[in-house]
């Protein structure tokens, strides 16, 4: 059966706008509940909301560029095709995670990314998307957000030299 919903759809029902490392987004959370610089780690610069969580889309053809940020962020999926994501760990590890509902497959419908691992996400089926969520704690600041530059993770990371290339801006 086909899915009667299309990226086009979502983006305007979830009035999603574009995303820095890539894709569409729409903050739908940030818990009223903050915790103070004293109680989080060095990477969080300031003050933070207990948690955030966004929708998040992409297409075919788009990416989320690599990035990390200073919390740990719980990936769902919702509809459309299977993500990749794509993980560099702070030891050189690379992981490809599949979010999605296939589970014959080894997709998941949760996936988590920690804290200070570099990622990066695309849907790998030609002309399709997905709509997935990301939830953050503690929650999500531009201020611990660091989109890699090429040369600079390549360096740290020759092994993955390729995917690096693929999936930064």
């Amino acid at each position: 059966m086909q899915n009667p919903r299309s990226a086009k759809y979502w983006k305007e029902k979830l009035q999603m706008e574009s995303h820095v490392e890539g894709g569409a987004f729409r903050e739908t959370y940030r818990a009223a509940l903050t915790f103070s610089q004293q109680v989080l780690t060095p990477e969080h610069i300031g003050q933070r909301n207990a948690s955030t969580a966004i929708y998040f889309l992409l297409e075919y053809g788009d990416f989320s560029a690599f990035h990390r940020i200073a919390s740990d962020e719980m990936w769902h999926h919702y509809d459309g095709a299977g993500l990749r994501v794509y993980e560099i760990q702070p030891d050189g590890t690379l992981l490809i995670h599949k979010l999605g509902l296939d589970i014959e497959a080894g997709e998941h419908p949760q996936i988590l990314i920690p804290a200070g691992s570099w990622f990066a996400s695309r849907v790998e089926v030609a002309d399709a998307y997905c709509l997935c969520g990301c939830t953050v704690a503690p929650g999500f600041d531009f201020a611990d957000f660091e989109l890699a530059q090429k040369s600079v993770l390549q360096q740290q990371y020759p092994q993955h030299a390729s995917i690096i290339d693929e999936l930064t801006r």
